[in-house]
Parts: C-alpha cells; sequence; structure tokens
C-alpha cells in the first residue's frame, strides 16, 4: 500500500521536520514546473528526481537541482554502476508508489524493501529551503536539506552525495 500526501506530512511531523505545502495546477516537467505562476513565490532550490535503472536491474534515485542536465554515463561512471537507462513507469509504481511527473525524494517513503539507491546533488543541498512534490504533482512542498537528509535516513536509505555539476552534459 502506497502512503498518501497527508501519510507523508503525519509522517514528517512524527519526525519534527517542518515543512509548507503549495497546491498548484499539475506539472509534469521541469518547464511546465517553472512555468507555473506560483513558482516565483517560492524561494530555494527547485529539483528534479531521476528514476534510473543501472543494465544490471539495480534501481536508483538521482535527485538534483532542476537546471541539472546529467550524462548519464559519467555518472554510471563516477559512482561504479552499470549503464544507466531511465526507469518504466511499473516499476516506478511498483517501487515508489508514483507516477512520472511526481517523482520525489518523498516517495522512498514507499521503498519499504530498500531496492532503491539515493544519489543527491551536493550543490543542492546548498541551498534553502529545497522544494519536491509531496507524492503527487499538484503540490510543492519545501523542507529544509539537513530535513531531506533525515527523512531519507528515517526511511531506511543512506544517501550517496555527489558533486554533479561536474557530471553535466558538455562539462569537463
Amino acid at each position: 500500500m502506497t502512503a498518501t500526501p497527508e501519510e507523508l506530512f503525519r509522517r514528517l511531523d512524527a519526525l519534527g521536520i517542518r515543512h509548507a505545502t503549495r497546491h498548484h495546477p499539475p506539472v509534469h516537467t521541469v518547464a511546465e514546473a517553472a512555468s507555473v505562476a506560483l513558482r516565483a513565490s517560492l524561494p530555494g532550490g527547485h529539483c528534479k528526481s531521476l528514476f534510473l535503472r543501472d543494465r544490471k536491474g539495480g534501481l536508483w534515485l538521482v535527485v538534483a537541482l532542476e537546471d541539472r542536465r546529467l550524462d548519464l554515463k559519467a555518472l554510471a561512471d563516477r559512482l561504479a554502476a552499470p549503464r544507466f537507462s531511465f526507469g518504466s513507469p511499473e516499476v516506478l509504481q511498483q517501487v515508489l508508489g508514483v507516477s512520472p511527473g511526481s517523482v520525489t525524494p518523498f516517495a522512498l517513503i514507499n521503498d519499504r524493501e530498500r531496492r532503491i539507491r539515493v544519489v543527491l546533488d551536493a550543490g543542492m543541498l546548498e541551498l534553502h529551503p529545497l522544494n519536491y512534490h509531496p507524492l503527487v504533482n499538484t503540490a510543492t512542498t519545501s523542507i529544509s536539506p539537513g530535513d531531506l537528509q533525515r527523512f531519507i535516513a528515517d526511511c531506511g536509505h543512506q544517501p550517496v552525495l555527489v558533486d554533479l555539476a561536474g557530471l553535466e552534459r558538455g562539462a569537463g
């Protein structure tokens, strides 16, 4: 059974994590999110989450600043992982309980089998607050970088911090 946004908020509250959520029309892509009028009133880092599958079937969640144009080959090399491709919507729904357009680190609440390996953009963690969908793409929830890491740890995950700025397409 997958968590609802309300269950996510109760979990954050139980952990003593401060959060604020703003509702908006559905957005499916970074470009759509950037065009939402409410966006200008949301300070901090705006982020994207990539659900990836490696060539050996491993599942990864890469959470980065929204403007990062990642070179997936360079990222796989950096993580000593087999080549990456995007995970299927079916596996995304099965493991994280969200659909494409709603991928978020908050979905780790649904990864009870701990199948996902988490990668966080080190540069993203320098911004405050950070903004993510709360399991649905009709809202944005703001949280501090430290509280994001506490939430991820509470879900049983140890994220890998990577300077993703150096792994962008055309970098280096």
